[in-house]
């Protein structure tokens, strides 16, 4: 039987301090959430994995290095209001709560959705909202955000998800290469209306459904 306590233990010791994540608030979620409760049974034993943990349909639960990581980059503020893109199974969102004031999870797929709302019940995580909805157009009603996570990686940040930050909003993603080598993990920050990012590090974090480059008209 896999001992999950051990386990934390050794994601945080061995794969987040050593690659920079000293945040104590965020170190703290991350050693006391139980992240196996956040996949179903049977990929439970793999959930302190190094790795990306595959969902079916194209969904990955995120590798804990790249979300902490990128959550770090944000730097989550007690008084923000946060939105997690494609939350998945809603792990992101759950540390993130710890965090801010606030977290609108978006998530398309149906069974992630279900599965994401039962368990932040079951562990008595307050203050996200789950949104059933295409993860690319975010959630306007409830914007604007000071900070927005997208959980996976993407060829770029949707103008819709762009147009919903907050003027000095923070925004964390993986953009994918197109070629199909590894992706660099962006931040990006919105200042005069305008959001610029700049790279952080390579991450090799799987692409997202539903984020393709929209068409582009050529003369």
């Amino acid at each position: 039987m896999t001992d999950f306590a051990l386990a934390r233990r050794n994601m945080v010791d061995g794969q987040l301090r050593p690659n920079r994540v000293n945040d104590a608030g965020l170190l703290a979620g991350l050693s006391e959430l139980p992240r196996e409760r956040f996949l179903p049974e049977g990929l439970r034993s793999v959930a302190y994995a190094d790795d990306d943990v595959p969902l079916g349909n194209g969904r990955f639960m995120m590798e804990p290095m790249v979300l902490a990581r990128l959550i770090q980059v944000l730097q989550p503020r007690a008084e923000d209001k946060a939105m997690v893109a494609a939350a998945g199974l809603g792990y992101g969102a759950a540390i993130l709560a710890r965090l801010a004031k606030s977290v609108v999870a978006v998530e398309a797929d149906a069974g992630l959705a279900a599965a994401a709302r039962k368990t932040l019940q079951e562990l008595g995580v307050t203050g996200v909202e789950l949104v059933a909805g295409p993860a690319e157009q975010g959630a306007a009603a409830s914007g604007a955000y000071d900070i927005i996570l997208i959980e996976g990686a993407v060829p770029e940040v949707p103008q819709a998800i762009a147009d919903q930050l907050a003027e000095g909003g923070r925004l964390a993603t993986v953009i994918a290469d197109p070629s199909g080598a590894l992706g660099v993990a962006h931040l990006f920050v919105k200042q005069g209306g305008v959001m610029s990012g700049r790279p952080l590090f390579d991450a090799g974090t799987p692409l997202l459904p539903g984020f393709a480059r929209p068409a582009r008209f050529t003369f």
